[in-house]
């Protein structure tokens, strides 16, 4: 993005921004008015370091010297950079403590550019910028881009506020909407890219190939660097959805995966912390993306190992992904054992559930109890109503029960799943009845069946008109929920709670209180998105209802991609909202092009046509 010209009021050449480079001020002024004597850029290959360092120096006072050094990330020794450093400052180079003192008294205020300091680790380098930096005058300002965090002694310059570091360079998505051709879309655009220079230069061009160009940058700018090993261990981290230095130890062997993720780390490969946590890590997500869609013969074993660490870390989430992706089925399902109804509402969970059924069929998904509960509450979740009601029935097989009292259980379980059924199915009279019977059977252990048994009887007792019902059975589910420190089915439940505002007469209770639930199961880095999106539905229509209508799209919008995610039948409402929306504005055409989409949709997931057919027409 830069390129080099000579330049007659500076000191040699100096960079050449390219014709389509963009201004970024928001990152370009801090820097510019920082008073700090070092600045220093450190991020990956393609962020943009030079772009910026180029778009500074082209702004520097009128009258203040400019040196501008191009490093091209080459490993050079100290003699060759401390010669090069007094050629471009206009110094007769004798040795090193000649240039040193010659930097300690720098008489009047300049600038020096640093661009693309060494790619490799390079100890005797590091020892001689951080002399270099340590002996010079404060009339010398230092800017230096760099793809990794050369050893210096960086605490002590930021104690002495004389450093400046910054390694956040993407472009957000107002700056891609400059740099991006009419008809492009700034979200897929971002998808691609997470605002990663190149990613979104690539994406900018139009090309028809953007993951092949994508690929080719990385091999000459990051793999062709590398040795082999690393090479695969960067492979291997990048199909992971996150990893720490224990599971690089079990994936590489002891010692190895230490020095490993340590050298990665090292040489700016992408890899940055997952989620804001100091423990975790990840590769940049555009760049996983983009991998696992890739043939590599040897991902199943690697999967499988993985699977292994997080069995034996009891992080079962993850067990149960890996091993998905290793195609270890029969391992799958031992491990949906450690899963509850709770684990329906995070992560993919339904989808997955629902697809290994597709693929293993009754005889694997059907093993036990727990798991015909599990998957009859994902096929529910997913308005199959019918092969829902097939699954309930191999409850039967499971009869009788050594015990009168685990009898009963079973039964029990029986009754609340054909309840929420029949619920479900409009069958209002006597899913109550099931609901009733089953509490009055269920277990103190079993609370979550006993609190969707009451979430059940409160949505009745909504449709009904009778409030006062609905906010005591309410009430008590949630204190159920809380006692057990579910936050996720506690704001399962606060659906029902908003929808009672709402009938009461307080659409901005109910609003605010949705708002309050996300913000919480955000606060909590829950990745519960199959109940997210309902929330999201749930506030859109509280939206429309109160003439918010931008409010009312957005939500709809992110609540619809949310819902066709986890495949829950819930869905058909952001459909409804958005049509609603176009209808509003008079936008007939577009209103039944969404309820159009909304019943092909239903009709390709097999949710009957009672569910959707009259809240279309």
């Amino acid at each position: 993005m830069t390129a080099m010209t000579r330049c007659l009021d500076r000191s040699g050449c100096m960079p050449r921004l390219s014709a389509h480079h963009l201004l970024r001020p928001r990152l370009s002024q801090p820097l510019l008015a920082a008073q700090a004597r070092v600045k220093l850029l450190c991020a990956p290959g393609g962020s943009g370091k030079s772009a910026l360092l180029a778009e500074c120096a082209l702004q520097a006072p009128a009258g203040r010297l400019v040196h501008w050094v191009p490093l091209h990330g080459a490993a050079l020794s100290p003699l060759e950079l401390c010669t090069r450093l007094a050629q471009h400052l206009g110094l007769v180079f004798v040795d090193e403590a000649t240039l040193l003192l010659d930097l300690s008294h720098w008489p009047k205020p300049a600038w020096l550019f640093l661009d693309d300091f060494c790619r490799l680790p390079a100890p005797e380098l590091d020892a001689l910028l951080d002399r270099l930096l340590s002996a010079s005058s404060a009339q010398l300002t230092w800017w230096l881009g760099a793809r990794r965090r050369p050893v210096c002694n960086w605490p002590r310059l930021l104690l002495e506020d004389e450093l400046l570091e910054c390694s956040e360079l993407s472009f957000n998505a107002a700056e891609v909407q400059a740099l991006l051709a009419p008809g492009q879309s700034v979200d897929s655009v971002m998808q691609f890219s997470g605002g990663w220079c190149a990613g979104v230069r690539i994406a900018a061009l139009g090309d028809n190939h953007p993951d092949k160009t994508l690929l080719d940058y990385l091999q000459h700018e990051l793999f062709s660097t590398l040795p082999a090993p690393l090479v695969e261990a960067w492979h291997v981290l990048a199909h992971l959805p996150r990893f720490n230095l224990g599971l690089c130890e079990h994936l590489f062997g002891h010692g190895d995966g230490e020095q490993y993720l340590r050298e990665l780390q090292a040489l700016g490969a992408f890899i940055q912390p997952w989620e804001g946590t100091g423990d975790w890590l990840q590769v940049f997500a555009p760049l996983t993306r983009l991998l696992r869609d890739e043939p590599w013969p040897a991902k199943r074993s690697w999967h499988r190992r993985a699977c292994q660490w997080f069995s034996a870390e009891g992080d079962w989430q993850a067990a149960f992904e890996q091993a998905l992706l290793a195609q270890e089925y029969e391992v799958a399902v031992s491990l949906l054992q450690h899963f509850s109804f709770e684990d329906l509402f995070r992560q993919q969970n339904a989808v997955l559930l629902l697809r290994l059924h597709e693929q293993q069929g009754d005889e694997l998904m059907l093993g036990s109890a727990q798991l015909v509960g599990l998957l009859t509450a994902a096929l529910l979740f997913a308005g199959r109503f019918e092969q829902a009601a097939l699954c309930i029935e191999q409850l039967a097989r499971f009869a009788p029960q050594p015990t009168a009292a685990a009898q009963r259980y079973l039964l029990a379980r029986w009754q609340a799943q054909w309840g929420w059924l029949l619920h479900l199915s409009g069958d209002a009279e006597r899913s109550r009845e099931h609901f009733l019977e089953a509490l009055q059977a269920l277990p103190d252990s079993a609370w979550t069946s006993r609190l969707m048994c009451l979430s059940g009887l409160t949505q009745q007792a909504l449709l009904r008109g009778e409030l006062e019902a609905a906010q005591r059975l309410n009430r008590e589910a949630l204190c159920l929920a809380r006692s057990h420190g579910s936050l996720v089915l506690e704001a399962l439940l606060e659906l029902d709670h908003a929808q009672l505002l709402e009938q009461r007469g307080a659409p901005y209770r109910a609003q605010s209180l949705l708002e309050t639930v996300q913000a919480m199961l955000a606060g909590q880095r829950l990745t519960a998105g199959p109940l997210v999106g309902r929330i999201v539905l749930r506030r859109g229509h509280l939206a429309l209802r109160q003439g918010q209508d931008t409010l009312a799209a957005e939500c709809f919008e992110a609540g619809l991609s949310m819902c066709q995610q986890s495949q829950d039948k819930r869905v058909l409402y952001g459909f409804l909202g958005l049509a609603l929306l176009a209808a509003n504005r008079g936008d007939y055409a577009q209103a039944f092009i969404q309820l159009r989409d909304a019943e092909r949709l239903m009709q390709q997931r097999h949710v009957p046509d009672t569910v959707y057919r009259a809240v279309l027409l």
